[in-house]
């Protein structure tokens, strides 16, 4: 009996946008293990792009080929404290300077996907004609809509919108959310840093995704958000799942071998 296994493609783009002089984010694709990050620094030259740097250089060095789905997400996870506690040393280095990244991830085993966030970088789904948002940002201004102290209209007009509650280097153990996601044939994922959102509705993004390959669907994300004015470092990959029954895939294990939490 043939194995069902999905077909993957990916692509990933980032850019500096249109106002700021450096760019403090980085991607992180690696399709063979299953594993595409998306981190935006904080803290400025020699700090932000130090913190995204530092978890996309840390991953590659701890993400090693296994057919483990276990061993990978540990994996990720030892890294991801791994690249905390560096970035935490650098911020005392720099005399106890604030500094810090926040963190989308996907990690796909098989037919499920496991999605890890830290602060306001976000993961979509679109299935089908369907754009649903994984992730819920931890910032201020989503912890007041939550509480109810403040309206999603309100909220588009705050003047902290930006401040962040969580990040990779802040605090003394990094915070990861997760949400698992039983995938079918057709599903295409968004990762993104702020510097998209800022710029493009979920309407939007949807539709721009919507009947496009990752490599256009990526780059018409991009374009679009330069083209109004791009006030932030902005950086996307979109990974997209098809399914294909001639192969064996290292990936392609069983539901209750992933599910269960940490």
């Amino acid at each position: 009996m043939k194995s069902a296994v999905f077909h993957v493609e990916s692509h990933a783009i980032s850019h500096v946008g249109c106002v700021r002089e450096i760019n403090e984010d980085r991607e992180y694709a690696d399709p063979e293990n299953g594993l595409w990050v998306v981190a935006d620094g904080m803290g400025g030259h020699d700090a932000g792009d130090f913190a995204s740097e530092t978890i996309v250089q840390v991953l590659s060095s701890h993400i090693k080929h296994t057919s483990s789905a276990i061993t990978l997400e540990n994996n990720f996870r030892a890294a991801i404290q791994d690249a905390h506690a560096q970035i935490l040393a650098h911020g005392a280095r720099l005399g106890n300077k604030i500094v810090g990244s926040t963190l989308v991830g996907l990690l796909a085993y098989g037919n499920v996907s496991r999605c890890y966030w830290c602060g306001d970088s976000r993961a979509y789904l679109l299935r089908g004609d369907l754009l649903t948002r994984l992730t819920r940002d931890h910032t201020e201004v989503q912890r007041l809509i939550d509480s109810g102290a403040l309206t999603a209209e309100e909220a588009e007009t705050y003047p902290h919108r930006n401040a962040i509650t969580h990040a990779i280097g802040v605090g003394p153990t990094p915070h990861l959310e997760y949400i698992d996601t039983e995938m079918k044939a057709g599903d295409a994922f968004l990762l993104c840093s702020d510097g998209l959102t800022a710029h493009l509705s979920d309407l939007e993004i949807g539709q721009i995704m919507m009947g496009r390959r990752s490599k256009e669907a990526s780059q018409g994300l991009i374009d679009l958000t330069i083209s109004r004015g791009g006030s932030d470092n902005v950086t996307v990959i979109v990974v997209q799942f098809a399914k294909h029954w001639n192969a064996v895939s290292p990936l392609d294990l069983p539901l209750q071998s992933y599910l269960g939490g940490k």
